[in-house]
């Protein structure tokens, strides 16, 4: 066994055999040949991938270990870490899929051959690619001192994919094999956003990603191109929504260097273009000074202040004024101009503090008089990361020559946000953008519509402050779509009113209180009845997290929580749910819309067996106020529930189904009232807007 060799933690193992943590560690306490942990900490220990995957096999446990686990397992615990595995493996995949008989030849022999014969033909397979400097390693002479290693990209930009030595190579034969393995069944391209999109998935705060129709929206504002820059590509989404054509040339760059490499790789399975990657600081060591491109697309980094102000103060690129140091999106902006040939499209992802920072207002102006900014457009809240601020696109021409008298489009899709998880509606978004643009492009100008777009003159925007928020110069609705907005709210709202009186309880008969025998949660548990389990702190990260808070709004599973070691609970139909912190008498019986999320953290999970315990007779007695008090505890700043001691009556199933349907008829009457105000406020809201704009009457 090799000191370096793939390992894997308790979850990892739980996912191979298909069972839950818990069983791993009933297997440690219970085997004494169970493999010892040879890495991690005392809480969370590792284990050599080969020495488990043999005691598995040993003891029946492995029978149908799904491949892309495996494959999945020798990547996340490659001793080099997963980014230097993800890397070969998809140098591989790209053999494979260009010659997959090379690969074929190569993989016959021992897993030493292998790795000696890859980085030949690796090479010529890289170099056609990506340029003779793929071929090149990278420690290679940097700046004339062979060997060293440029650790400072504001030095000189460096290709993104380089040959890996047959040294390096050798730990991942088994993860190469596999990932071949893998593309016979899945296919070369498709392997490599599989593991890629689980890599992303288990490091949700290292990358700021552009959602994928964000990114095709992008693309298509900028139009056909044969040449497409990203200069700040992170993971390649936005060259990646380009549209493919074999004459293409895709040119990226990113200041970390594993994501330099990982989009080349991921842009090189997706098409035939000529793909140049580097890795570097692009405002600080351009790596295409010479490029003049037809299209850029760029998501930069937000809010920089170490962006080279203080370095790049005469760059020449600053054609439209030198950006503060606190306008680091600016000086994007002017960059991808720069790269620009004259008459190209530059498509930016933008903070909307960018379009009214005094501090930028000169550059704006600027932009605005040569016609050079051509269109701002608002995004609905949750369009990309920062999820709860509505950003911008700029879109941007290098001008051929002044207009006359020039304008630009302003357009706002605030009206396309929707509640929860799935982001805006794309496909009105898409629609009405999009319109929008190719109307205005065409002519220069937009017939207004008010409320979403119109195109104002720049002379229009060329006060003390230059503040190009679309919001602030887009008239209201008119007043015709507001009526009929506002009707519609009306009639929902009736609707909803009068299910909710039909779901009114009757009154109630007046009777002793009842003295049944009682039991507790404890004992429940303890007896079988129900399982118990509480939230954690990790799961999948593409797994939607049911919180406290949803429990207590009714609402659908809205959280997110990252990937980790521990196992996540999934909920089920049928189960009931308490938070136990706040101080509230809630319970929730899980429906199927809630049912497959994770449970978050301070939730108890309850799962009656359905032979015992009736579901909503076990959340509407949890309900009861007193039964919260007397199993509450009280803190200096916080109530907690302990759900152990929440009690019940013991009663005979039929008789618990009897209270059950009750309690689920005071459910759905709750629901209705949560709906009734939701859409209670939407209509006072509107109709003080409407009074408020002139788009409603007060008579």
């Amino acid at each position: 066994m090799q000191d370096n060799a793939t390992e894997v933690t308790a979850a990892g193992i739980a996912r191979l055999a298909g069972v839950g943590r818990a069983a791993v560690s009933n297997w440690r306490r219970r085997h004494t040949d169970f493999p010892k942990p040879v890495g991690g900490t005392e809480t969370s220990p590792s284990f050599a991938l080969a020495e488990v995957e043999t005691w598995l096999r040993d003891q029946g446990k492995l029978a149908e270990v799904p491949l892309r686990e495996r494959v999945w397992q020798q990547l996340s615990g490659h001793p080099e870490g997963p980014v230097t595995a993800l890397t070969h493996a998809g140098c591989v995949l790209l053999l494979i899929h260009d010659r997959p008989t090379v690969w074929l030849d190569a993989s016959a022999g021992s897993d030493a051959r292998l790795a000696a014969m890859l980085p030949g033909v690796l090479e010529e397979v890289l170099a056609p690619r990506f340029g003779a400097a793929a071929a090149v390693n990278t420690s290679d002479t940097v700046n004339g001192s062979p060997g060293a290693v440029n650790t400072s990209p504001a030095v000189s930009p460096r290709t993104a994919v380089h040959t890996p030595l047959g040294p390096e190579l050798l730990p991942s034969v088994p993860l190469l094999r596999g990932a071949a393995e893998l593309a016979a069944e899945l296919g070369a391209r498709q392997t490599f956003e599989f593991l890629l999109g689980r890599h992303l998935d288990a490091n949700p705060r290292q990358y700021t990603l552009t959602p994928a129709d964000l990114a095709g929206l992008m693309a298509d504002l900028a139009g056909p191109a044969r040449t497409v820059l990203d200069p700040a590509c992170g993971t390649g989404a936005l060259l990646r929504a380009v549209t493919a054509r074999a004459d293409q040339e895709l040119y990226a760059q990113d200041s970390a260097p594993e994501l330099a490499t990982l989009t080349a790789l991921r842009l090189a399975l997706h098409t035939r273009a000529a793909v140049h990657g580097a890795a570097g600081d692009t405002l600080r060591a351009d790596a295409h000074p010479e490029l003049r491109a037809d299209a850029v697309l760029c998501h930069p980094p937000f809010n920089e202040r170490n962006w080279g102000h203080d370095e790049l103060a005469y760059d020449p690129r600053w054609e439209y004024g030198f950006p503060a140091r606190t306008e680091s999106e600016l000086a994007w902006v002017q960059h991808a101009l720069a790269r620009l040939k004259d008459g190209g499209t530059a498509v930016l992802l933008m903070p909307p503090a960018a379009a009214s920072r005094r501090s930028g207002r000169r550059i704006r102006a600027d932009l605005l008089r040569r016609g050079a900014l051509r269109a701002v457009v608002a995004l609905p809240v949750g369009a990309a990361p920062p999820y709860n601020i509505p950003l911008h696109l700029w879109v941007l021409r290098r001008p051929e020559k002044a207009p006359a008298q020039p304008e630009v489009l302003l357009a706002d899709t605030g009206r396309f946000a929707t509640e929860g998880r799935g982001g805006p509606d794309w496909r009105a978004v898409r629609e009405a953008v999009l319109d929008a643009w190719r109307a205005f492009d065409r002519a220069g100008t937009f017939q207004e519509h008010p409320g979403l777009a119109r195109s104002l003159p720049v002379i229009a925007l060329l006060d003390d402050d230059v503040d190009l928020a679309p919001a602030r110069h887009l008239p209201p609705a008119t007043a015709a779509d507001g009526a009929e907005a506002l009707t519609a709210v009306r009639e929902r709202l009736g609707e909803t009113l009068r299910l909710t009186t039909d779901l009114t309880p009757p009154p109630a008969d007046t009777a002793q209180p009842a003295r049944w025998p009682l039991t507790t949660v404890g004992e429940l548990a303890r007896g079988g009845a129900l399982v118990m389990r509480t939230g954690g702190n990790g799961g999948h990260a593409r797994v939607p997290v049911l919180t406290d808070h949803d429990v207590i709004a009714g609402t659908t599973p809205s959280g997110t929580l990252p990937e980790s070691d521990e196992e996540a609970v999934l909920v089920e139909p049928g189960d009931v749910v308490v938070p136990v912190l706040g101080g509230g008498s809630m319970a929730r019986v899980i429906d199927d819309a809630s049912g497959g999320a994770a449970l978050g953290r301070s939730l108890v999970l309850l799962r009656p067996d359905p032979t015992a315990l009736d579901p909503w007779f076990l959340a509407g007695f949890l309900r009861g106020t007193a039964n919260n008090r007397q199993a509450s505890s009280y803190a200096s700043t916080a109530t907690r529930l302990d759900v152990r001691r929440l009690q019940l009556p013991r009663l005979p199933l039929d008789e618990q189904r009897r209270y059950g349907a009750r309690f689920r008829a005071l459910d759905e009457f709750e629901r209705a009232l949560r709906h009734a105000g939701r859409l209670g406020n939407q209509l006072v809201r509107g109709m003080y807007d409407g009074l408020t704009d002139g788009t409603v009457a007060p008579d």
